[in-house]
């Protein structure tokens, strides 16, 4: 710190070290006061604490008087040094307070899409990213909501800036989930913090499709949050999903009113089946995750291959469609698919 800082923030000071510890008197309320106020703009100003110190105890120096015993010049500054250091924390953390609500603003207005993009581009620099870049983003969830603070996104955000630290990557929570952004050229970014999020919750993380301009991380988050609603619908278990893996099923469900159709007319008949409908969707499902080879379907199932023919006949008795036909088959996929994304027929 120059000269002219430590000055500045040392204004009184001499004077009251060495009126104070002359008299062995404790400094008035308005000295500390005095000190205090001091403290807190030098918080403010954005001053470091180790040379602020390092200029009360040079001053400290010149202002003790020759005379007086040790014991009192130590106490007198003591009190002073006390009186500053609690003015510069409180300003300190209102500062604090101040930058991390600022942040959560900017990154509220980034993941949504909101605010002016001039404005967005202006601020992001000061958070770390470059919005001329393309950029993608990968969110993490776990069996809890977390917060910034909490200890699991703290270890998964200190692994990912000991490996990358001079990379431009934002890191942040929202929602109870992780967040990650980072530029399209950076995947390995994102791909080790999508591993390191698993490694500490055992949940998923999903990375949407890289995007151009500020709306662009709006557009990429919300595709990595469709990627894991998707897979808690249909089941998928991979710590790591891509939301450009995914793409059919966005496209399945834009028009909720024809998937709901093509559900109801395909596997409604299956309602009629002892046992409701369940057993046999499983079924289907398995029959399809196995690319429709009967016997590792009738393992998953823990069936004999006659009882897996059997539930297929059945299917095709009640629908009308065949799982062996390739275009009626086609129907059932796309149906038993339909029937995972809404839930049905719970709801």
């Amino acid at each position: 710190m120059q000269e002219t800082t430590s000055t500045k923030f040392l204004d009184g000071y001499r004077h009251i070290i060495t009126e104070a510890s002359s008299t062995g008197r404790r400094l008035t309320r308005a000295e500390l006061e005095s000190r205090r106020a001091l403290g807190a703009q030098a918080a403010e100003a954005g001053h470091g604490w180790r040379a602020l110190v390092r200029g009360h105890l040079a001053a400290s120096r010149s202002g003790r008087p020759a005379a007086t015993g040790l014991d009192t010049v130590l106490s007198t500054i003591e009190q002073a040094i006390d009186a500053f250091a609690e003015g510069y924390e409180h300003a300190q953390q209102l500062v604090v307070r101040k930058e991390e609500a600022a942040r959560r603003e900017f990154i509220d207005d980034l993941l949504h899409g909101l605010g002016d993009a001039g404005r967005l581009s202006a601020r992001s620099e000061r958070f770390g990213l470059r919005l001329s870049r393309a950029h993608a983003v990968a969110v993490a969830e776990g069996p809890a909501k977390y917060e910034e603070t909490d200890p699991v996104p703290r270890e998964v955000e200190a692994g990912l800036f000991a490996r990358f630290e001079r990379r431009r990557i934002l890191f942040t929570t929202k929602d109870g989930r992780m967040v990650c952004i980072a530029p399209a050229d950076q995947d390995d970014v994102l791909v080790h913090f999508a591993k390191r999020a698993h490694a500490a919750t055992g949940g998923q993380a999903a990375i949407g499709r890289a995007r151009p301009g500020v709306g662009g991380i709006g557009h990429s988050y919300e595709e990595a949050l469709n990627a894991l609603d998707v897979a808690g619908r249909m089941g998928f278990e991979e710590p790591l999903l891509r939301a450009a893996d995914l793409l059919v099923f966005p496209v399945l469900a834009r028009d909720r009113q024809a998937l709901v159709d093509l559900v109801d007319n395909a596997l409604g008949p299956l309602q009629q089946a002892r046992g409701g409908p369940q057993p046999l969707i499983h079924t289907l499902i398995a029959y399809f995750d196995s690319s429709c080879v009967a016997t590792e379907t009738a393992r998953r199932l823990s069936l004999s291959v006659r009882a897996l023919t059997y539930r297929l006949g059945r299917v095709h008795n009640l629908t009308g469609l065949d799982p062996n036909d390739p275009m009626q088959r086609y129907t059932l996929h796309t149906a038993v698919i339909g029937a995972r994304l809404l839930d049905w027929p719970t709801r």
